[in-house]
């Protein structure tokens, strides 16, 4: 465990995401991993919360979001998005995120984003979104990554993206289908530049994948979003495109497999945590957000 953090709370949760999600991962260049908000611990709330440390789990920390956690008088709220992305000159009411940060911390509620180390990782989010289009890896020749990162011991296979070789070529239609059963969504948008024929090789990317896909030689793109030149450019080359607005291919990930994940590996390190610094707490209790939300409606 980081001793350099004030409290065993603080301590196990993060020691347990990065277990999962290690910094190392991150794509340093611009995203802003790890935590994000120490907040002071308040001895006089301690008692009145729930039995067990609830850690709220969300794609995006909006003012909705923040309400909820402390409704739930959560200890930690882990935000896939870090809500901070560039330096802070100040902290005021007058910007919507500042002013979440500053109530989260007034009610001794931290913050950690794990974002492209959540992508990254083996068993993360692209492979999730692999398994869901493809059908498993039973149904496929080769699974790769696309930008390969170098990862800690037990990791050294992570990396952004992935390419997927399906065994049985299928029709544009059938992953289509496929995407809107996992995702749960009615509508996705689609260009077919696929002219008839099978899609075998799909290379895949969580968010916005317009700058990792490019240039790939595969059949489909599948992410959450590309630019209308993005789009323009493969269809025209004959790639097809699956687009499903920007938090869609995440945002399920988060109950599909994280919320459990991030469950076991919490009660792993808690059973390291001294019972004199327990605070009679019995544990961890992860659940996931129900305020977070795309930004858009598609109607």
């Amino acid at each position: 465990m980081n001793t350099a953090l004030r409290t065993p709370l603080v301590r196990t949760v993060v020691s347990a995401i990065q277990r999962l999600y290690p910094l190392a991962l991150a794509d340093k260049s611009w995203d802003n991993t790890g935590l994000l908000l120490e907040a002071p611990h308040r001895f006089d709330l301690a008692a009145s919360r729930p039995s067990k440390h609830v850690v709220l789990l969300t794609i995006d920390l909006t003012r909705a979001v923040a309400e909820e956690a402390i409704a739930l008088r959560s200890s930690f709220v882990v935000t896939y998005h870090p809500i901070i992305f560039r330096p802070l000159k100040s902290l005021t009411f007058a910007d919507p995120q500042q002013e979440s940060l500053l109530w989260l911390a007034q009610e001794g509620i931290s913050v950690y984003s794990p974002h492209t180390a959540v992508d990254a990782t083996i068993g993360g989010v692209n492979d999730w979104l692999a398994d869901g289009i493809s059908g498993g890896t039973a149904c496929e020749t080769a699974r790769k990554v696309i930008q390969k990162v170098d990862g800690p011991e037990g990791f050294e296979d992570s990396g952004m993206g992935r390419v997927l070789v399906l065994k049985e070529p299928v029709t544009l239609g059938v992953l289509v289908d496929r995407v809107k059963k996992q995702l749960g969504m009615e509508r996705l948008m689609v260009a077919d530049g696929s002219g008839g024929r099978k899609i075998e090789r799909i290379a895949l990317c969580a968010g916005s994948g317009g700058s990792m896909l490019k240039g790939l030689d595969v059949d489909l793109y599948y992410t959450g979003e590309l630019s209308h030149h993005e789009a323009l450019a493969a269809k025209e080359i004959g790639i097809s495109v699956i687009s499903c607005f920007h938090t869609n291919t995440e945002r399920g990930f988060l109950t599909a497999v994280m919320k459990q994940k991030l469950g076991d590996a919490l009660a792993r390190e808690w059973e390291q945590v001294a019972e004199a610094e327990r605070e009679g707490k019995e544990g961890f209790e992860v659940v996931v957000s129900k305020k977070d939300s795309d930004p858009y409606n598609i109607v």
